[in-house]
């Protein structure tokens, strides 16, 4: 996995290009998505407050077989710090997000993935730890 430092906090209300994508922290919107799966791709300054509080955003390429989503929306729905959205424009089939960490991937089945939410979901040297991941912004799939 790859680790970055030195990220911005901010909140700004305004559309926010990141150097890589998915983005793995920065300024971000004022509100955070709510934890859970989308089939929709997410608003990245919202998610990106989503890692701010802890959560692991795990996206995928819509290419992915369809056995390999169900994974993910399993694993996804297994804790309260976990989102889950696809994403066309990324360079991997599957990446894992936390803040400032990021783990690409190959498939879903790769034990590695689970070994990183373990890890990082919901950590305590994390920026804001103890924040919630809901009741904010978005309907995840039940």
């Amino acid at each position: 996995s790859e680790i970055y430092t030195g990220l911005t906090a901010l909140h700004r209300p305004d559309r926010i290009t990141y150097p890589m994508n998915p983005p793995v922290g920065g300024d971000h919107n004022p509100a955070w998505m709510n934890c859970g799966v989308y089939t929709v791709t997410v608003p990245s300054e919202l998610a990106v407050h989503s890692l701010e509080h802890g959560a692991v955003w795990i996206t995928y390429l819509p290419t992915l077989p369809a056995e390999q989503i169900d994974m993910l929306k399993k694993l996804t729905k297994g804790g309260e710090f976990r989102l889950l959205s696809p994403d066309p424009e990324q360079d991997s089939p599957v990446i894992a997000t936390a803040w400032g960490v990021q783990l690409k991937l190959q498939s879903a089945d790769d034990p590695r993935l689970q070994e990183f939410v373990t890890k990082y979901e919901n950590r305590k040297d994390g920026p804001e730890y103890g924040a919630p991941c809901s009741g904010a912004y978005g309907e995840p799939e039940k």
